[in-house]
């Protein structure tokens, strides 16, 4: 408890006086939503390594990975208290908090193409200037947004148009614009942490899920599905944040280590998620003691379910924006620029 105190008062230096003093050494606590081997967990060891090295060896960060310190909801209030400086965070489970934040829930919204949805993650004046000073009032500061790859559909049955939705139990993230993107379909969207999912789909107590590949065959969520939708229906976006008052205290030299190494991570983390879900998409197909179907949309078949997303746009503007849906009317701009 002592250590805790500690953290949350003092950012977790070791040593007194004034960041990045002679002899100064830095303890972090980095959290995550994923395990071992996922690309959460394995962005945070890179960061670690990195921040380590750049620093002679003076910054030590603490990866934890999901459950170490508790569920995503308590990782967020973690983060907020101060408890843990830096944390892997997805939007889905900060969007009763942050309601901008849910933006990342509208499905059909960003290129099909990973690569040029990464592209303007990184860019993007709506999500890292506007989004971000929503995300620091609660003190939370995201310094970077990524995918994780394109999201995809498995479900114990085919899934190749809205109609297949019909009353169909989708378990989903806490974000109310995600269960509201699902009941545009005509699902039965269910809220649900991702450590109870795998049962819930063995029992049928949900009978679908989305997520990105390597996240679907490392869970082995394929085991107890019999068919996955390439559906690319939209990213999983997570973001690097970090305490917004820690972050503010660090002496700047301490601060642009951070901020370099967040930028170079942009590139490593993109590379990571594309060899992982190649990989996993390859294991998945070649599984012949859990065979999955891989249903492949047309394009007919894309823009059907487009056609039942987009509305949920209105919705957001209306329902779930605290600024009039700007940030979404500035962000599609910067879509459209893009492509």
């Amino acid at each position: 408890m002592i250590s805790l105190v500690l953290a949350a008062c003092g950012g977790g230096e070791e040593s007194s006086g004034d960041n990045g003093g002679d002899g100064q050494t830095y303890n972090w606590k980095f959290v995550t939503e994923e395990v071992e081997g996922q690309v959460q967990y394995e962005y945070a060891q890179e960061f670690a390594k990195r921040m380590n090295e750049k620093s002679d060896g003076a910054v030590n960060i603490d990866v934890y990975e999901f459950g170490g310190l508790g569920s995503e909801t308590n990782q967020v209030e973690q983060l907020q208290s101060g408890t843990v400086e830096m944390a892997v965070m997805s939007p889905g489970f900060t969007g009763n908090m942050v309601k901008e934040g849910q933006i990342f829930a509208l499905q059909f919204l960003f290129p099909e193409s990973v690569e040029k949805t990464q592209n303007i993650l990184n860019d993007s004046e709506a999500l890292n200037t506007d989004l971000r000073e929503l995300y620091e009032e609660h003190s939370i500061s995201p310094l970077s947004f990524w995918s994780e790859g394109a999201m995809q559909w498995t479900a114990s049955k085919e899934i190749s148009e809205p109609a297949d939705f019909e009353n169909f139990k989708m378990r989903t993230q806490t974000s109310p614009l995600i269960l509201k993107s699902y009941e545009a379909y005509g699902a039965d969207p269910t809220p649900m942490s991702w450590s109870e999912l795998y049962t819930a789909l063995d029992r049928g107590t949900v009978e679908g899920q989305e997520n990105p590949i390597f996240f679907i065959g490392d869970a082995s969520f394929n085991e107890v599905q019999d068919y996955m939708t390439m559906s690319n229906h939209n990213n999983y976006v997570a973001m690097t944040t970090v305490n917004t008052d820690w972050y503010a205290g660090l002496d700047e030299e301490m601060k642009t280590m951070v901020d370099e190494t967040v930028t170079e991570m942009q590139d490593w983390v993109f590379e990571e998620q594309k060899k992982q879900n190649e990989e996993y998409l390859e294991t998945i197909k070649n599984d012949t003691e859990n065979p999955t179907e891989i249903v492949e949309l047309s394009d007919e078949q894309r823009e059907a379910f487009k056609e039942k997303a987009e509305p949920v746009r209105d919705f957001y503007r209306s329902e779930v924006s605290t600024v009039d849906g700007k940030v979404l009317d500035k962000l599609i701009e910067e879509i459209n620029a893009a492509e």
